[in-house]
This record gives C-alpha cells, structure tokens and sequence, in this order.
C-alpha cells in the first residue's frame, strides 16, 4: 500500500518543518504532499528547500488561496496520478499528532473512511479555551442531529481515505471551503455506502501562529449543514 499525507499550508512557516520531520519520523513507508496556498510568509519556499534534500516530500504550489476544500481536493488529484494507494489529511500546526498516524493505517482498507476523533471514547483536546470547546461539540452535535449520522467528529480533519474511493465522490459540486469541507466529504461518503468509522486522538492546540478558525467559517459549516440536513 502506497500512503501519502496530505498537508495544506497557509502562513505556517514557523511549524511546516517539525510537522514534516514528525511525520517522516513516525512512519518510514509514508510519504507526504505540502499543498501551499502561495503563502506570503514562504512556506511553500520552505517546503521546497526541505523536498531538495528528502525525496518523500512532495510540494504543489497553487497560486491563491482557495480554502481548505479546494486544497484538498487538489491533493486528492495528484495522489491519484501519482499512484497512491491512500491519503491522510494532516494539519500542518501540529495539532494532529504522528503518534495517532498508527491507529487510522491499521483501519486503512476499501470501502472505508477512517476519522481521527476527538469526541469519543479516548480522544482528547488540549491546550484549548472553553468556547473553543463549546462550539466544537455543539457544531458536531447539530451536524449528527440534523444529518442523522452517528459520527461524533463530523468535523475532524485527521482522516485517512482510499484514492479509489475517492474517485466514486462527486468531488466537483463541493460547496464547502473551510472546516464544513469535512461533513460534506463524510456525508458523500456515506450516500456512497462507503464505511465510515473512528478511532480516539489527541488532539493539541498550536503553540506557534495563528488559528485559521474565523466567524465566517463556523457560519458557513452552520448554514450548509443547516440546508443539507433539509435536503436529507
């Protein structure tokens, strides 16, 4: 089996190069993918520098920043054309933890959609304020209520899929850009009867830069849960 990791950067400079060393660490069979949004404070130069020396990472550079959705989707394209077998999405900050890789690679088959979760039994957060904490569990809440799913972590964005069923989605109509990109892709996965299923990780807040969470991007996960619970 042939994995990549998945890695969006966006101004995080300051953290891309223990993250990539962690995760080349944790795993000799995995490879990786930064995906950079042209960041201005040159992480995507970074990114470079550090790909010249270890053939495991890749770099795809994009010339704006479309969201996280859009990067995604980008990497899930060129895993495919790269002849990779799975992907794991990572965060870049260093919030989802190389330990945890272990737990979603023993998971890993056809048909299946592994999320690292923060809500059940054995996962955790830390490091994070109470309101942050609130309006996780209550996004994820009204998403399993009004989707009538049983996932507790709709939103997680530590997960592992397989690139063949990747290409079943529907990937062209995704509305969503930010952190709602993750419901929409575990609700198409589940119209697709694809098994979606969880395993407990730490999850632990940044220690260096800044949260791309903003107002606009709980709205937007609000509004399209909202509409699709409505269509569902």
């Amino acid at each position: 089996m042939r994995m990549l990791v998945l890695m969006p950067t966006f101004n995080e400079r300051e953290n891309i190069e223990t993250s990539i060393s962690q995760v080349l660490s944790a795993n000799q069979d995995l490879d990786l993918l930064i995906i950079d949004d042209n960041s201005p404070d040159g992480s995507g130069e970074l990114a470079n520098q550090i790909s010249k020396k270890n053939s495991r990472v890749s770099v795809l550079h994009r010339s704006t920043k479309e969201g996280l959705g859009k990067a995604y989707i980008a990497g899930f394209e060129w895993a495919k054309a790269h002849n990779y077998n799975f992907v794991i999405q990572m965060d870049a900050d260093g919030s989802h933890q190389p330990k945890d890789l272990g737990k979603l690679i023993a998971k890993a088959k056809q048909n299946r959609v592994v999320i690292g979760s923060r809500w059940i039994t054995g996962g955790e957060v830390l490091n994070w304020p109470w309101y942050r904490m609130a309006i996780s569990r209550a996004g994820n809440f009204y998403a399993r209520k009004v989707l009538k799913t049983n996932i507790m972590d709709m939103t997680a964005g530590y997960r592992l899929y397989s690139v063949e069923d990747l290409s079943k989605l529907d990937l062209i109509d995704i509305r969503a850009h930010g952190y709602g990109f993750q419901v929409e892709m575990t609700l198409l996965a589940i119209d697709q009867g694809l098994e979606v299923i969880e395993v407990p990780i730490s999850f632990i807040e940044r220690v260096v830069g800044k949260s791309k969470m903003t107002l606009a991007i709980v709205i937007e996960a609000f509004w399209l849960c909202t509409k699709w619970g409505i269509r569902r």
